[in-house]
């Protein structure tokens, strides 16, 4: 009996170190990645981040469950360059994505066009996509990709194993709006109001289909909210703020069902997933546009409304339930800090994004150089911040005279005049009361910083990829 108990407990501290290996086994293992992108959604236009009309409890359970950034930046406040700043962790300016790219004329698959060339994100940079696959990642996008539709540009060309969705943004050449699988027209002038769910259900498809233990990244580039906007069926006027808050109430939903997925092949905790916009909401169009919040301005803007955006960020094997981040981050630093994640080796091309994994753990970060620079389209810098100082050079912006009703465009002027301002954001995060005069030596420093910084981009910058066609 003495020998039973003694072979009974010894199978007992071998399965508890077992159980030990399992877990610290589960716990290195390399973490899925999602990142969640949506198109003109505002700084106010979470639940979490103060919106009375509109209720996101799934998103707002991936903040309440990691983290809930305060101080999250976009790196444009347009749609191509800030997304070619996500995948490759540099400004736009570094990778020549300046502007918003435009489909080659008669659109996608059209034999009819007076264009010599395209242009779209160069093929030579390297996405997290690219990294993220030379680490043994599956890789997969859904949604809008809008950094150039001739097939050099497109996804599967930048390193994603497969791509659902459309090349550009959902109010050009809408006629023939092209729906993509790969690198192929599956469809012609999809129906809008379905995208959310489709896009949603092609990533569902991805994880469940993949081979046990395989880590994944997931780029879910939502269509909307950016106007035309659609919900389907079942959301339709079930929210108070109009189509609008039915199209984030639907996108909200089908968050839910991802994390779900997750949850139900056991995936969830080791999952990195950050839920994000590409920049602030496009305020000409009143009702069928977002909040800025408290901030000022909105897309095309360099003001904190066309840069700042809501970002959760859940991965409950790392971050910490409840955690409030108010240090400056942006999407550039994301490459980075999922190349520091997987061990991965940084791109040869010079990149300006800067690791943050320490911030997600809670951990004191070294001393940091948190300058961070604006534009707003071309290749000239208006304006750099530095803690929560901001500078900005004299410019115009767009001034919203009367906003639009029921998706159409209200009255603007585009080129109000802004003149040299320097804003202290942590008691002006409306950028109200300019502090110039009587901060005089700050300004010159800030002012000078970024003029130092314009020269080294003018000569590192890279070229924005271009095919010609005779």
């Amino acid at each position: 009996m003495k020998n039973l108990f003694y072979l009974l407990l010894t199978i007992t501290f071998l399965s508890c170190d077992n159980d030990t290996q399992l877990s610290k086994s589960k716990n290195d293992k390399l973490p899925n990645i999602i990142i969640i992108y949506t198109d003109d959604q505002g700084y106010g236009d979470l639940s979490s981040y103060g919106s009375m009309t509109m209720k996101t409890p799934n998103i707002d359970a991936l903040g309440y469950g990691g983290a809930k950034l305060t101080n999250f930046l976009n790196a444009s406040s347009t749609c191509s360059p800030s997304r070619a700043a996500l995948l490759t962790g540099s400004y736009p300016i570094r990778t020549g994505v300046v502007n918003v790219l435009w489909p080659r004329s008669g659109g996608f698959g059209s034999e009819n066009t007076n264009n010599k060339s395209w242009k779209g994100m160069n093929p030579n940079e390297i996405t997290i996509a690219e990294i993220l696959k030379e680490k043994g990642y599956a890789t997969a996008m859904s949604g809008k990709w809008h950094l150039g539709d001739e097939i050099p540009f497109l996804p599967i060309q930048q390193g994603f194993d497969t791509y659902f969705g459309i090349p550009y943004s959902n109010d050009m050449n809408r006629e023939k709006l092209p729906l993509l699988l790969d690198n192929e027209i599956i469809e012609i002038r999809p129906d809008q109001s379905l995208l959310t769910e489709r896009y949603t259900d092609f990533g569902i498809n991805f994880i469940n289909n993949l081979e046990k233990d395989q880590p994944f990244f997931f780029y879910l580039a939502h269509s909307m909210p950016h106007v035309p906007i659609f919900a389907s069926e079942n959301f339709k006027g079930k929210s108070k703020a109009n189509v609008y808050g039915d199209v984030i109430e639907e996108i909200d939903f089908n968050v839910g069902r991802l994390v779900k997925t997750l949850k139900e092949k056991g995936d969830f905790n080791n999952t990195l997933i950050i839920y994000t916009s590409d920049n602030g909401p496009w305020l000409n169009f009143g009702s069928h546009a977002g909040s800025s919040g408290e901030l000022r301005g909105g897309k095309f803007d360099v003001f904190e409304g066309g840069y700042r955006v809501p970002c959760v960020i859940s991965w409950p094997d790392v971050i910490a339930e409840n955690t409030t981040i108010d240090q400056l981050i942006s999407t550039i630093d994301l490459l980075p800090t999922i190349c520091a994640i997987t061990d991965s080796e940084l791109p040869k091309n010079k990149i300006d994004g800067i690791s943050v994994l320490n911030v997600f753990k809670n951990m004191e970060m070294p001393e940091l150089d948190d300058r961070f620079y604006y534009y707003h389209k071309g290749y000239n810098l208006l304006g750099v911040r530095q803690g929560n100082w901001k500078y900005l050079a004299p410019s115009t912006y767009n001034e919203i005279i009367i906003p639009g009703e029921d998706g159409k465009s209200g009255t603007n002027n585009w080129a109000t005049d802004f003149p040299e301002a320097l804003f202290d954001l942590s008691s002006d995060v409306r950028e109200l009361d300019n502090r110039l005069n009587d901060n005089l030596e700050k300004a010159a420093f800030l002012k000078q910083q970024l003029a130092v910084f314009q020269k080294e981009l003018e000569q590192e910058a890279r070229p924005v990829g271009e095919v010609f066609k005779e």
